[in-house]
Order: C-alpha cells, then sequence, then structure tokens
C-alpha cells in the first residue's frame, strides 16, 4: 500500500493558495478515481482506495504546513506503510510554475513542510512530487508569497498543472519513480510554454 499525501493548510483561508497545491493535486485524484478523503485521524483527513490496481491512502495532514510531519508519520505507522511507501506531493518556489519535479531523497531544500516530514520519519526516502510555483519578485516576502492566491494568468493554467502533477503520482504508482522522474523531469506541463 502506498500512502499519498498532498502537503498545505487547512481552512477556506488557505485553499487557493500557492502552498496548498499539494491539496489540490490530491482532490483531483480523490474526484478521478471515487476516494473519499473523509476520515480523520492523528490530526489528517484521508481516505482509502485503489488507484491503477494499487491499494493506496490518499491523505492531506490539518497540522498546517510546518507540522505536516507527526501526522503522516502517525499515519504510516498505524497502516504498517515503510516510509520509502510514501509520495508526497508539495510546493515548490525553486521551480518554475508549470513544471514538475520528481525527487526520490534528500533535504528539504528549505520547504518547512519537507523539513517537519524528514524530522518526524528520521529518514528521507520518500518520493516527493514537486509542483513548481515560480518565485516571488526580489520585493515579496517568501512566505507571503506561498500564502497568497495564485495570479489570474496561473489560474487559468492551474487546472493543466494539477491535471499533470496528477499524472505524475499515477505514474509513479504504475511505472514506478525512476520512469516518472525521466518522463517528468525538466518537462513544461504547459502547452502554451
Amino acid at each position: 500500500m502506498k500512502l499519498i499525501a498532498g502537503l498545505g493548510n487547512p481552512g477556506r483561508a488557505y485553499a487557493a493558495t500557492r502552498h496548498n497545491i499539494g491539496f489540490m493535486v490530491v482532490d483531483r485524484l480523490a474526484a478521478d478515481y471515487g476516494i473519499g478523503v473523509e476520515r480523520s485521524k492523528f490530526n489528517a483527513r484521508f481516505g482509502r482506495g485503489t488507484i491503477e490496481g494499487r491499494a493506496v491512502i490518499l491523505a492531506k495532514p490539518q497540522a498546517y504546513m510546518n507540522r505536516s510531519g507527526l501526522p503522516l508519520s502517525q499515519l504510516t505507522r498505524f497502516f504498517k506503510i515503510p516510509c520509502t511507501d510514501l509520495i508526497v506531493i508539495h510546493d515548490d518556489m525553486d521551480i518554475a510554475f508549470g513544471r514538475i519535479k520528481i525527487k526520490q531523497k534528500g533535504g528539504s531544500g528549505g520547504h518547512k513542510g519537507i523539513r517537519s516530514l524528514r524530522e518526524a520519519f528520521g529518514d528521507d526516502r520518500f518520493v516527493r512530487v514537486r509542483v513548481g510555483v515560480g518565485r516571488p519578485t526580489a520585493h515579496q516576502d517568501a512566505a507571503d508569497y506561498v500564502l497568497a492566491n495564485f495570479s489570474p494568468a496561473e489560474r487559468r493554467m492551474l487546472d493543466e498543472v494539477i491535471a499533470q502533477a496528477r499524472e505524475a503520482v499515477v505514474t509513479i504508482l504504475r511505472e514506478g519513480a525512476q520512469v516518472a522522474m525521466n518522463r517528468f523531469n525538466g518537462l513544461n506541463t504547459l502547452r502554451s510554454g
């Protein structure tokens, strides 16, 4: 069984922000594969189902981004899922909007949600689907940028970005992380770009 977790912040105020793209991708997977993400345990919302014949749990930690690690580590322990079977979807300012990069292990890259996971698990061997949200301008605070809603231009393309991130997760499940990395890393997911 794989645990697929989107990172984000709970609550309506954060629902459409750049920081919540992980939640958005999990919501798309849930809708496409008929998996309800309504159960609550360990300060996370989750649901069980199958994607491409693979048993999965879709999860959205509700402890805010910076404390995502504890709910997910508790869920993996409860369901006896090793860290290596965790797929985490999150925003990344170091990647241009419209691009996706898959990574199998490594540091946090300054992402506080990933830092929280590494601390909670004591391990970094989980797969990350990094969804580019681009960088703020020189005069814009990074925290304000990720907690802001997507721009109108970005919103017009957001559905396509979410669809491509969803496809990256499905590829990982179907063909493995290495195949997905070869297919998606460096690819501009936007047809117009």
